[in-house]
């Protein structure tokens, strides 16, 4: 399941992408598909970034191609100074306590002119989690804050970007944690809960031509994901 819209991007051969925060590498695995394209993917859970490099990291596009899979801190990259030609920071600014120093951070290692793409939960469905559930939220390592859409433009444009465009995506995927926040969000064993995770499940495998027209018409208003598509000055 992408949160990121590649067909925004001009991903080009010789570029190279940071995915600051990649998880288990669903956007790498996409970004690899481009030729010729370096891709570095950081993470601070070991275990994720074993499964980036057995399965992201086997997936060439063509021989001219790498990727590289770090444990790293999104507040401290490792990095030069505008040393990559897009950056992707999807779902990790709301477990960040220094979300302005990680913003710094990802704006420094883009090259000017360049895109960014930031993604977060989104205001409303995140807020009705937090109501249904403490914790939610109050997990270690969980979701520290809920961000207003213009609060966080306001943070990524301090920091040198302009913002291009702004869309909502998942919202099929909001009415499953609020009902794992009604039984627990830790709770495997709700069958309600577990059908509409199957449901799911099934929507991104077959991909369904009138689940994706619903789930186009219901996110403005319940998108589970606002991702922010950003250029950095020259």
């Amino acid at each position: 399941m992408l949160t990121i819209d590649f067909r925004n991007l001009q991903i080009k051969p010789g570029f190279r992408v940071l995915d600051a925060g990649c998880g288990t590498g669903r956007h790498i695995r996409a970004v690899f598909q481009s030729p010729g394209v370096d891709v570095v993917g950081i993470d601070r859970k070991w275990g994720d970034l074993c499964e980036v490099r057995n399965s992201s990291c086997s997936m060439r596009s063509d021989e001219s191609g790498s990727c590289i899979a770090a444990m790293a801190d999104v507040t401290n990259l490792p990095f030069k100074d505008s040393a990559f030609d897009i950056v992707i920071c999807s779902e990790v600014l709301e477990h960040i306590p220094d979300n302005e120093a990680a913003v710094r951070e990802l704006v420094r290692v883009l090259k000017p002119g360049k895109d960014m793409v930031v993604s977060v939960p989104s205001f409303l469905p995140e807020r009705i989690c937090w109501a249904i559930s403490e914790d939610y939220h109050l997990e270690p390592g969980g979701h520290i804050r809920i961000y207003k859409k213009k609060s966080l433009t306001n943070l990524l444009e301090r920091a040198g970007t302009k913002c291009w465009k702004i869309c909502y995506k998942h919202a099929l995927h909001a009415p499953y944690w609020w009902l794992k926040c009604i039984v627990g969000h830790k709770n495997e064993r709700s069958r309600f809960v577990n059908a509409y995770k199957k449901f799911l499940e099934w929507d991104i495998m077959t991909h369904p031509l009138w689940t994706h027209w619903l789930d186009k018409f219901l996110n403005p208003l319940m998108g589970k994901s606002i991702v922010f598509y950003l250029k950095k000055g020259c």
